[in-house]
């Protein structure tokens, strides 16, 4: 594998106190020296003025669809979307059909990533089939690769399964990601519960969906004493519970998704399906609270909830397309928004996308430390594009940013050495 100098680009990495303009050197797939006094021979080098290095940005939740509905995304398209928003790892959701609930299927998917463009971790199921009912077997499938457990895309509504899940996943030293949505306040519903859902006569999700649930797993987090990652988190309350539970030293992370720091539920004012997501988009002030909890370190991650749907799932009545949009390509640049109005900084940023990601499940990579993985993104913060339909790079293309002008993008992603994606 070629040698890669990266010279003169800000490198930025948090977990080794690295803020800086420097050179990078890569070689034998590992993180070899900063600012080299001499190269190997045959060494490629790519002058990164202006730009910044990071550690390879890793995105915790993801839908890859495979198997079972390959005309949404397939882990190699995934992986490739993956690689064009600067990701050089994500972790799969186990939703699929049928549900990664076995070894078999964990390793199925492991086998089908090795030649993809990024570094996929499969996440299992906590119950068989994803039905919430008993529970899968949680030892196989983390013997054969899963990183985590969760029956994402539905919750877990029996508490006693879920207290289980949390103590078996606690046995094994990784994390339960936990749906918040008591499904008995959100069934039916398609939108944020509130006067303009009155007003577009759509059922509403009420903010007590999500918060009801997340202060069960809260709860449960603090009985069993084991990690819970608390996903999509969209509301201002469930941040206010989430920094509580914090505060009294309790074993929990979150995520948001850009979505709910980009967009209120204005968005979907025009019966907009690319704008319907679960959890609905929300109100301003939840807007405020998110960007609150990214601040002040409530929220751990920025991920994307990366939800391909074909056009024959979105191009229906509101109330019946599917949920979710794709966000592996935007994510970066929607976050950058949040530096340039300083709400966090450049540090900030790298960890909410690289380093804390791969604490919360336990990943390798995050970081730059030499004899690490050579998993590196550079971006540029000035980039300006606009994000287009013919250009997007995942199978599906069911996004409410088509069309915006963003500026700052991925411009190099490079996978233990390798690079995956460039547009220097």
């Amino acid at each position: 594998m070629q040698p890669i100098l990266l010279k003169n680009g800000r490198i930025i990495d948090p977990v080794n106190g690295i803020d800086m303009v420097g050179n990078l050197l890569l070689h034998l797939a590992k993180c070899a020296q900063i600012n080299p006094s001499s190269l190997p021979e045959g060494t490629r080098e790519i002058d990164l003025t202006g730009k910044w290095v990071v550690p390879g940005l890793i995105d915790i939740h993801v839908h890859l669809r495979e198997p079972g509905e390959e005309y949404k995304e397939t882990i190699e398209s995934g992986a490739q979307a993956a690689a064009a928003g600067g990701f050089t790892a994500v972790a799969c959701m186990p939703n699929t059909k049928p549900v990664l609930d076995s070894a078999q299927m964990i390793e199925a998917v492991l086998s089908k990533a090795q030649k993809a463009a990024c570094r996929v971790y499969p996440v299992g199921a906590i119950s068989s089939h994803g039905q919430g009912s008993t529970l899968a077997n949680m030892g196989e499938m983390f013997a054969a690769g899963a990183v985590a457990f969760t029956d994402d895309g539905l919750p877990v509504s029996d508490s006693q399964l879920m207290r289980r899940a949390m103590e078996y996943a606690g046995n094994y030293g990784v994390p339960i990601i936990s749906h918040s949505e008591e499904i008995g306040l959100s069934r039916h519903g398609s939108m944020n519960e509130g006067p303009m859902s009155t007003r577009m006569g759509i059922i509403g999700i009420p903010h007590a969906a999500e918060e009801i649930m997340v202060y069960r797993d809260l709860a449960l987090a603090e009985l069993t004493g084991q990690h819970v990652h608390l996903a999509h988190i969209s509301t201002k309350e469930s941040v206010s519970l989430i920094r509580r539970a914090k505060a009294n030293g309790c074993p929990v992370s979150a995520e948001t998704a850009p979505h709910y720091f980009s967009l209120t539920e204005k968005a979907v004012g025009k019966y907009d399906t690319y704008a319907k997501m679960n959890p609905p988009l929300r109100m301003d002030y939840d807007v405020e609270a998110i960007k609150e909890g990214l601040q002040d370190g409530t929220l751990d991650v920025i991920a994307s909830d990366h939800a391909p749907h074909s056009d024959l799932e979105k191009e229906l009545e509101f109330d019946r397309a599917a949920n979710g949009i794709i966000g592996l390509e935007t994510s970066l640049s929607l976050a950058l928004q949040l530096v340039r109005s300083n709400c966090i900084d450049e540090k900030k940023l790298v960890e909410l996308m690289s380093s804390n990601p791969a604490k919360a499940l336990g990943l390798p990579g995050g970081s730059l430390t030499v004899g690490n993985m050579a998993d590196v993104t550079v971006i540029d913060p000035l980039r300006q594009y606009t994000y287009q339909r013919d250009e997007v790079v995942s199978r599906s293309k069911n996004s409410p940013f088509l069309g915006w002008n963003l500026t700052g993008k991925a411009v190099l992603t490079i996978v233990g050495g390798k690079v995956t994606y460039e547009d220097l």
